[in-house]
């Protein structure tokens, strides 16, 4: 018994000393790619701008030697690298990954805007903007998923919210109105997707493609036979413009970067306080959890366990179809076939990044709303990389962040389970 313990115990050890190796050499290839791929001229610099152009402080801008802030960050990804080899950093693994991911970004950027001139403060608050759906497909999954049903059709979900909200919106020229019936349009689905998997205990990734693909076909064919017909009177919904909220809206770069949004962003904010709170401060909070983790034990304890599947999945699909009305009221001002082009499950990669926590998974987000801001501002710049390549960039990172969290992060233990009351 013993002897197994301790042979339990090297193994575990061993595992550990294992990734210790195999990350402190991703830093040291991290740190040669670095040097290699973003050398520059000795004589360039790369202005990063900080203020907004109409900012009440401004902030001087950003000027740094491209290339000698390239070898520093490199030499400083190399040295992390290196006790991350030998040693280790112990509990502090997660911060020095950070920072080693930080830096290597920032090397990128210098690469970049070497010779001129890029607005960091533009990136970030484009940043904010492209994660607001992703942010809201991760809080849906958390609420699903906590109660323990896995909701696939997050993208359907956002698909038809952004039809309907173009639908309505145009239709009333109201555009709470178009919120309000993508809201309810994203519950009814999710409605649908309940009955499926804890009435009919039908496979719950099945059911949630089966949703997804009923979306995706339902909008091209109704945009194909009526949207593009009726382009003016259906497909012209009025966009909510930015609120700039007073004195906070003023402080340098985060004001423009965090309080100068449309009422999306707002309400995504309060939704990841009330979320967060609910799920771990309240009574509701402790009973979702309960089902979550073990349905059996909170039914004998006298909890509904359908019930609060139920009313997750259908808060969650209520979600997911706000999320959806951002992408036709609050970014582009009409509805295009398959324009939330995987978000969804983006956001369900972000989910399970963040730890299945609302805050975790808008952090998570910002990291996906960085990578698809980048994406898009290199794709203006005159940047020697292939628009295609360019294109892939937020679903190369989604790849690598799942890949890296195999065997790491931890859903609810009756996540995806139906559960049978005897």
């Amino acid at each position: 018994m013993t002897a197994a313990v301790a042979t339990g115990m090297s193994r575990t050890e061993q595992r550990e000393r294992t990734r210790q190796r195999v990350l402190g050499i991703i830093y040291l290839v991290l740190a040669v790619l670095m040097v290699l791929g973003f050398a520059v001229a000795t004589d360039l610099t790369s202005t990063f701008g900080l203020s907004a152009p109409n900012a009440a402080i401004p902030v001087p801008n950003l000027v740094v030697p491209s290339a000698t802030t390239v070898y520093l960050l490199a030499g400083v990804v190399a040295f992390a690298g290196a006790i991350q080899l030998t040693r280790g950093f112990g509990s502090r693994t997660a911060l020095i990954l950070g920072l080693v991911a930080f830096a290597f970004v920032f090397a990128f950027l210098t690469w970049v805007a070497a010779g001129q001139s890029m607005n960091l403060t533009g990136v970030l608050e484009t940043t904010v903007q492209r994660s607001v759906p992703i942010v809201f497909g991760a809080l849906s999954g958390i609420l699903c998923e906590r109660a323990g049903v896995v909701n696939i059709a997050i993208e359907g979900m956002l698909l038809s919210g952004a039809f309907v909200a173009a639908v309505v919106t145009s239709a009333t020229g109201n555009p709470y109105i178009g919120i309000v019936a993508a809201v309810a349009t994203g519950g009814l689905l999710a409605a649908l997707l309940a009955v499926l998997a804890i009435r009919y205990r039908v496979d719950q990734i099945i059911a949630g493609f089966f949703i997804n693909i009923l979306v995706t076909g339902l909008t091209a064919f109704l945009s194909v036979r009526i949207l593009q017909p009726y382009q003016a009177e259906l497909n012209t919904p009025e966009r909510l413009g930015p609120i700039a909220i007073p004195i906070l809206s003023d402080i340098p770069i985060l004001g423009t970067v965090l309080f100068r949004h449309n009422i999306f962003v707002y309400s995504l904010f309060a939704l990841i306080i009330i979320i967060h709170l609910g799920l771990f401060y309240t009574r509701w909070g402790l009973r979702v959890r309960a089902v979550g983790e073990h349905p059996k034990a909170a039914d004998t304890v006298g909890i509904n366990v359908y019930f609060v599947r139920y009313t997750n999945v259908i808060l969650g699909g209520m979600v997911a179809g706000m999320g959806g009305a951002y992408f036709t009221i609050g970014s582009t001002g009409g509805f295009e076939r398959e324009m939330t082009a995987g978000r969804g499950f983006i956001g369900l990669a972000a989910m399970i990044f963040g730890g299945w926590n609302p805050i975790g998974a808008f952090l998570a987000g910002l990291v996906f709303g960085f990578a698809d801001a980048i994406q898009s501002r290199l794709s203006i710049l005159s940047i020697a990389i292939p628009s295609e390549f360019l294109l892939m960039v937020p679903y190369v990172v989604t790849i690598i962040v799942v890949a890296g969290l195999v065997g790491r992060a931890r859903a609810p233990a009756a996540d995806g389970k139906p559960y049978i009351k005897e």
